[in-house]
């Protein structure tokens, strides 16, 4: 019963960051943005997720309740920014100069394109694969995707194939 009351209390908090960028947003470009849908039933590593068109935020439950306070200062605005752009600028790069502008100029946080949470508790099985020069962990999807559709991924470092480890 404490963890609802917890929850119910970060969604509050979470409201009053969105209404707070969003005053932000408005009194800088002058013109009204509207208050997006929020859910929480985002899964995975992805600590939120903006759906330009719908108007809706999905966040990480599980990632919030374990880093509540930097979630809330750095992730519900992230994806605040890309509703704001879109409904200013329109269709453009989801990290583009737009976003980074409201984020750095509007939003006074740093630009950050992804976090740095421990995913420990939200990632699922991984396979272990190697390039020429490291180690890698594949999501079940991915390897999936290898061992079904004949995909292939590359290392980003040394651009060499990766291979499963068995």
């Amino acid at each position: 019963m404490q963890t609802e009351e917890n929850f119910r209390i970060l969604k509050m908090q979470i409201l009053r960051r969105l209404q707070s960028g969003l005053q932000l947003a408005e009194a800088h470009f002058n013109q009204p943005f509207s208050m997006p849908q929020i859910n929480y039933e985002l899964k995975g590593s992805k600590a939120g997720l903006a759906y330009l068109q719908e108007n809706t935020i999905k966040f990480n439950r599980t990632l919030l309740l374990e880093n509540t306070e930097r979630f809330i200062h750095q992730v519900v605005l992230h994806e605040l920014a890309h509703l704001v752009v879109y409904q200013h600028y329109g269709r453009v790069r989801p990290h583009g100069k737009e976003w980074q502008f409201v984020m750095t100029e509007i939003f006074h946080l740093p630009a950050e394109v992804h976090h740095q949470f421990d995913l420990t508790s939200v990632q699922g099985k991984t396979f272990t694969y190697r390039c020429a020069c490291q180690t890698h962990q594949l999501s079940i999807r991915r390897h999936n995707k290898i061992q079904r559709d004949g995909a292939v991924y590359f290392c980003r470092k040394c651009k060499t194939r990766l291979n499963w480890v068995v």
